[in-house]
């Protein structure tokens, strides 16, 4: 059997969730939210990022990975 639990928020909160949601059941619609607050803000990380890290960033990172495995390697 599933357990329930209430969340108290401010009544206008409440309301404009309510049009917000539809049909849709409140757990399935706050799980939705969730995940797309999770997927947009992991854009927006990758975007922040793609701004900071160079092409030469790139490289230096990625020859990095590869002498870090040669030094590494189990023989």
């Amino acid at each position: 059997m599933t357990k329930y639990a209430t969340i108290s928020v401010p009544a206008e909160v409440k309301s404009l969730l309510e049009k917000a949601k539809g049909d849709k059941e409140w757990g399935d619609f706050i799980l939705d939210l969730y995940k797309e607050t999770r997927l947009l803000r992991s854009k927006k990380a990758f975007m922040d990022l793609t701004e900071i890290v160079t092409e030469e960033d790139l490289k230096a990172m990625a020859q990095s990975s590869r002498e870090f495995r040669e030094k590494f390697a189990f023989t």
